[in-house]
């Protein structure tokens, strides 16, 4: 089969149209999910009970449910009880609440692994519990679990295709009109897969450059 360079061309425009869109639910997505995650962790350290069973049962929930059906739901089910949102903005709440539920599992692992003599330096200087959380804990619970974070970027951009089917027209979806119109496959398939691997190496040279950061 021959390469054709003209269509590499007329399918670029629509390429920089999906990877907006692309880098758009990554960036939001995985802002999301680390907010998202580090407050199901924190409230499932909480003494009591009718907190940390609720948070246990909807994190499980959410986990153990394809990312896929949840997008189905969040786009087709919720309008049916008076909740519509635009097809991004579902995209991005639907990734980014699915991880949540890992990265809290991250997050919980770092907050363990924070040396106990650290808790029993912050209540002996009679610190605010508040403060050993923001001061003490966080600082070095973070550092810790960067590595696996950054995993989870790589995943959630590996996912953002799912949002195809909702109508988000990310790299994928320009390239599947795209194909479809001019029965171009090979070249527009091909440039989207090119333009995955180099997003997901340019995220983990950051998520390093990061992590080299906060171990100073």
């Amino acid at each position: 089969m021959k390469w054709d360079w003209n269509a590499v061309s007329d399918f670029m425009p629509d390429f920089w149209k999906g990877l907006l869109v692309t880098l758009q639910a990554l960036a939001l997505g995985s802002l999301l999910s680390f907010s998202l995650g580090l407050v199901w962790a924190l409230l499932m350290r909480t003494p009591t009970r009718l907190v940390r069973w609720p948070v246990g049962v909807v994190t499980e929930f959410v986990r153990n449910t394809p990312l896929l059906v949840q997008l189905f739901f969040l786009f087709y089910v919720l309008p049916e009880w008076g909740l519509t949102f635009s097809a991004l903005a579902t995209g991005v709440f639907a990734i980014g609440l699915h991880y949540s539920t890992y990265t809290m599992q991250v997050y919980r692992a770092g907050i363990e692994a924070v040396p106990a003599g650290q808790w029993e330096a912050a209540t002996a200087l009679n610190l605010p519990r508040a403060r050993t959380w923001t001061a003490v804990i966080l600082p070095q619970a973070i550092r810790r679990v960067v590595p696996a974070l950054g995993n989870y970027v790589i995943s959630m951009l590996k996912d953002t295709p799912l949002l195809m089917v909702i109508t988000v027209l990310e790299m994928l979806g320009h390239a599947r009109l795209f194909s479809q119109e001019h029965f171009q496959f090979t070249e527009p398939l091909t440039v989207i897969g090119v333009a995955f691997i180099l997003i997901s190496y340019l995220a983990s040279l950051l998520m390093r450059a990061l992590e080299r950061r906060l171990v100073r």
